[in-house]
């Protein structure tokens, strides 16, 4: 059983940056495909970034591309998104998952486990 912790919301006005933290343990970190999703109110959850286990897969979606980006360090069990240039309507609960596949899905359904989540707010 894999428990993921994000940490690393909060509050910010836009054009700044935070980076999100998602801290893995009871598993083998480097066999996930990891993926940062987002989930306003009223909307659907969306993938964010994702990276497949080797991180060679790497996904960005096209309503942040050139503005976040996603790393992991198997060593210390951590992902991280890096959100720069943030806007208010990337304003959501920013969720971290772990699929068992070896590349990144889109559907948020192939993900096995999932942190408690972040809330992001982007002020204008």
């Amino acid at each position: 059983q894999v428990q993921l912790v994000e940490s690393g919301g909060g509050l910010v006005q836009a054009g700044g940056s935070l980076r999100l933290s998602c801290a893995a343990s009871g598993g083998t970190f480097s066999s996930y495909a990891m993926g940062w999703f987002r989930q306003a109110h009223g909307k659907e959850r969306e993938l964010v970034v994702g990276e497949g286990r080797s991180g060679g897969n790497t996904y960005v979606a096209d309503f942040v591309k050139g503005r976040f980006t996603i790393s992991r360090d198997n060593v210390k069990n951590t992902v991280y998104l890096q959100m720069n240039s943030l806007k208010p309507e990337d304003t959501a609960v920013y969720y971290c998952a772990a699929s068992r596949g070896r590349y990144v899905v889109m559907d948020h359904r192939n993900y096995n486990y999932w942190g408690q989540g972040t809330q992001v707010t982007v002020s204008s």
